[in-house]
Order: C-alpha cells, then structure tokens, then sequence
C-alpha cells in the first residue's frame, strides 16, 4: 500500500472537517455576541411557514430531479444509438447524456415557472 493511497483520503477528510468546524463555530460566536447585545433570538430562524408550502417546495425539487433523469435516460439512449450507427463511444455517451439532461433540466425550469404563474 503507498503512503499517498492513505494520506489523500485523509487530508481530504481533514479538509472537510475543519470548513465545518469553522462554519458552525463562527456562526455560534456571531449568535452569541448578538444576544449579548441584546438582540431578539427569534432572527436566527426563519419565518415560519405553513406545512403545505413546504411540502409544496419538496414536491417542485422532485420534478426537477425527475424530469434531468429523464433526459439523462434519453442521452444514454440516443448515445448508445449513436454507437450502433458508427460513431465512438467515447465521444457519442457524454455529449447526448449532457445534451439530454440539459433539455431535461430547460424543460423542468419552464415547467416550475409555468407552474408558480409566469413570475
């Protein structure tokens, strides 16, 4: 086993870590001296909203999602047609898998802005 096989996954661990490590605790030392200046601690939360318009939120991610796995199903469709007819594989799965989700997710966006009413 080479040395490198065990220090890269373990730099990047280290790395992973300690970008947390300070998010959280900068955020806590910003929270902390906000309330000891006397500030409300209700501004660390978000305004409440209702259940539906969460679960609305949800549901508007999940078509996204599946309509790029559409189009990514189609890529590889049409990519492996492209093989069949002569064209190297190499060339012919990426460019319909990037060509095909990137129409799925074209597509999704003006879905969701047909849907929330033209905004």
């Amino acid at each position: 086993m080479n040395a490198g096989e065990v220090i890269v996954p373990v730099v990047i661990f280290l790395v992973i870590f300690g970008i947390f490590y300070l998010y959280f605790s900068s955020r806590n030392k910003e929270r902390m001296a906000l309330i000891e200046k006397g500030a409300d601690a209700t501004i660390f939360f978000g305004p409440k909203r209702e259940r539906s318009e969460r679960s609305e939120g949800s549901g508007k991610w999940i078509l996204k999602i599946g309509i790029l796995a559409i189009g990514i199903a189609l890529g590889v469709l049409v990519g492996a047609a492209l093989e069949a007819a002569g064209m190297d594989d190499d060339i012919a799965y990426p460019a319909s898998i990037f060509l095909f989700g990137g129409i799925g997710l074209v597509a999704a966006y003006f879905l969701a802005r047909k849907v929330n009413g033209n905004k």
